[in-house]
């Protein structure tokens, strides 16, 4: 059925990391339900949201990375993931 796909181990870790990412987002939410609230992003959002926009900042900024530096994939990987942080505590 998915044969077609590349399941490297990295794909493979890529997206566990991803569903455990959601499932942690889920029980939390579950624990302590979220209110909207604004930080330094133009609109209200709540956890969901920012982990969202998150998500899809890292998948800009990986592209960054290929498309303008030789810089191995690795220090996108860490940007992604600050940026993140302070995307979930301040945005």
């Amino acid at each position: 059925m998915i044969e077609w796909m590349n399941w490297t181990p990295t794909v493979a870790i890529f997206f566990a990391v991803i569903a455990c990412i959601l499932l942690t987002m889920t029980v939390y939410e579950v624990v302590s339900p979220c209110t909207e609230r604004k930080g330094f992003l133009p609109i209200s959002t709540t956890r969901g949201d920012r982990l969202f926009i998150g998500l899809l900042s890292a998948a800009y900024i990986h592209l960054a990375f290929l498309a303008v530096s030789d810089i191995t994939l690795w220090v996108a990987l860490a940007v992604s993931v600050a940026w993140l942080l302070v995307l979930l505590r301040w945005g």
